[in-house]
Order: C-alpha cells, then structure tokens, then sequence
C-alpha cells in the first residue's frame, strides 16, 4: 500500500478509493491538499490509500495500476495526483492508458521501464488484494475511510477529518 506521513503519527486512516469515482475525485483535489497540510505534515495524521477499483469503472484498475508503476520510480503520489486531476479527460477516453503514459512522461519517469511495467500487469494482484481487503473490512463504495474499526462513508470534508484526529488523538 501507499502512505503518507510518519509512522509514529497518533492517528491513522486508510482511504478506500477508486480513480474514477468522481467524489474520490472531488476529494483528493479539492480536501486532500489541506488535509495534507494541517494534519499530514504536522504530524497528527498518517494517511494510508488503498486501491477499490468499483465494477462499474472500466479504467480504475487501469489508473491504479499506473500509479504503482510509478511507484517504481518513486513517483507514487506525483501520478496518483495527476491521474486525479486528469479524471475528466481519460475517463471519456477510447484509451486512458495514453492519457496515463503522458502524465508519466511529464513527471520524467523513464517511459521504457513504465511501459514494461504497465505491460507486465505485475501489480494486478495487489491491486486485487487491496480490493478484497477494504471488502473484508465492510467497504461497498468509494471512497470509504477507515479509522480504527470504524467506516465513514460518503462525502467526508477536511474540516470534519481534523475534528476526528482532534477526538482521537491523545490530548497533549
């Protein structure tokens, strides 16, 4: 899986999201910078993402495997922003995987070993475990965040995600 933030933060969510939901979407573009910001970088909040790629979604598998090849290369969260951003263009795309390959081309990636990856399919399985995990847990759609055996779903904004870690960080 992929996280953010140190592992000795108090608290810890993992996102169960899907490229082409739209209030993945929404979320990560528009909630996730300030999250990222006040929570993340302060130290109060690791942030774990994992892969729910929804039947319906004909690319999110796709997507999700983009951006574990640019794992690779160390550009995880680099590509997994971009493909976001780009959600409107390759999500009405004949071919998303061309849309993917020239946000991994602007990032500098080394399109060679990107195209051997995306051409292996090596991370299909984890993307596929990752799926039957969130399931396990009770995930039925994206994107659900997991705080400690708890499930919130459903348009969730930093504001209320601050109130959480607030309630459930240890008061100093």
């Amino acid at each position: 899986g992929y996280s953010k933030g140190s592992e000795r933060a108090p608290v810890e969510i993992t996102e169960y999201a899907d490229y082409q939901c739209p209030f993945c979407q929404t979320f990560a573009t528009l909630q996730m910078p300030t999250i990222e910001e006040r929570l993340i970088r302060t130290g109060k909040l690791r942030w774990r993402y994992r892969d729910f790629p929804l039947q319906q979604h004909q690319f999110a598998r796709l997507a999700a495997h983009s951006a574990a090849c640019a794992d690779e290369q160390g550009k995880y969260w680099e590509q997994h922003d971009r493909i976001y951003e780009g959600q409107a263009e390759w999500s009405a795309a004949r071919d998303a995987g061309d849309h993917f390959r020239n946000y991994a081309r602007a990032l500098g990636l080394d399109l060679a070993r990107y195209d051997e990856c995306m051409g292996s399919g090596k991370y299909a399985g984890r993307i596929q475990a990752s799926l039957e995990e969130g399931a396990r847990a009770g995930v039925s759609s994206t994107p659900t965040l997991l705080v400690g055996d708890r499930l919130y779903q459903g348009r969730i904004d930093s504001d209320a995600i601050r109130r959480l870690v607030d309630s459930l960080a240890p008061s100093t």
